[in-house]
Formats: C-alpha cells, sequence, structure tokens
C-alpha cells in the first residue's frame, strides 16, 4: 500500500460536489486509487475509487467540459 500526500492539492469532480484532493492510496494492481477529498461546499472529508473521480475544467490544460459529474460521464460514454 502507498499514500501520496498531494502538495498543492488537485481540483477534482467528485460524485459529492467539487473538491480539493489532498490524498491517493494505492492499494496495488488488483485495486483503484483511492482519492481523499475535501469537498468545497460542506469541508466534508471523502474518499473516492477512481472512477468516481475527474479533474475539474482547466482551459490552459485543453479541459473544456463543465464541472459536474453528470457532463464527465456522459463524455466517458460518448464514441470516440
Amino acid at each position: 500500500m502507498t499514500i501520496l500526500q498531494l502538495s498543492p492539492t488537485l481540483p477534482v469532480i467528485t460524485p459529492k460536489g467539487q473538491g480539493q484532493a489532498i490524498l491517493v492510496i494505492d492499494y496495488g494492481s488488483e485495486h483503484n486509487l483511492i482519492w481523499t477529498v475535501i469537498i468545497d461546499a460542506t469541508g466534508e472529508i471523502w474518499s473516492f475509487q477512481n472512477p468516481h473521480v475527474r479533474g475539474q475544467k482547466n482551459i490552459t490544460m485543453e479541459r473544456f467540459y463543465s464541472n459536474s459529474m453528470s457532463d464527465v460521464v456522459s463524455l466517458k460514454k460518448s464514441p470516440s
């Protein structure tokens, strides 16, 4: 198991809303990464599996989608 503290934090989108990822936990090759996130709106700290976390919109990095999980999920389903 490996725990990585993110410094600086990483702005992400989760099922609970936008937040700042502070830790990534890797249990090994048979498991999803676990992201520990502080939710911006509530200050709650939650952990999410990798498929449920996305980077927030960032024009500089050419991520143009909106900051909602439903839009990110629809992008994932669209054909390449």
